[in-house]
């Protein structure tokens, strides 16, 4: 993977096929991974081999995932991996006909769904985690005055401050300093609202 390259999707198609629940659990799973085959994938979100592949195909197609060099085993399985570090979607992209405004919108829905229900998943399993793993783990709510452009540089200020800890986190794992490394999901959401 470049570092912090950005696939910034603004074509319908390629929406509607990262609008896929099990798709978007796959792109995540093989994005920590770095590479993986479609068996470790399957494996690691419970689904079948031949469904697994089906939807990498899928996510390849669109240039979301790209195939990688073998990594071990007896090179008759396709690796694969993440294009870019960051796969993104602005509002700005989809206003222009009604029909990708609703698309955007469902598939900003799934994604939202997914993140409420890994945290979900964490607070089930909390009892499991260290001491020190729930001790670091937080979830905070901010509330700002703020105008729009101040909100744009709020949130381009966190992408810069998130992509420093990524860079050091995928520059620690390559070292092979892994004792102690967990995969942590950071989800940030910056919106306007009224009372």
């Amino acid at each position: 993977m470049a570092a912090e390259k950005d696939h910034r999707v603004k074509d319908i198609d390629t929406l509607k096929a990262l609008g896929h629940p099990l798709r978007i659990k796959l792109y995540r799973a093989l994005y920590m991974a770095g590479t993986a085959t479609a068996s470790q994938l399957a494996d690691g979100v419970g689904e079948a081999v031949s469904l697994v592949s089906y939807h990498l195909r899928k996510l390849s197609a669109h240039g979301i995932i790209e195939e990688a060099e073998p990594g071990s085993g007896d090179g008759r399985e396709r690796w694969w991996r993440p294009v870019s570090t960051v796969v993104s979607t602005r509002d700005e992209d989809w206003r222009d006909a009604p029909e990708r405004v609703a698309v955007h919108n469902a598939v900003s829905r799934v994604y939202a769904r997914q993140r409420i229900e890994m945290y979900e998943e964490y607070l089930d399993t909390k009892p499991t985690w260290t001491d020190d793993w729930r001790g670091a783990a937080f979830s905070s709510e901010f509330l700002l005055t703020l105008t729009a452009e101040e909100l744009h540089d709020l949130g381009r200020e966190l992408g810069e401050l998130v992509a420093k800890w990524r860079e050091r986190g995928t520059a620690a794992r390559e070292a092979g300093d892994t004792q102690g490394r967990e995969n942590v999901a950071l989800h940030v959401n910056g919106f306007p609202f009224r009372v």
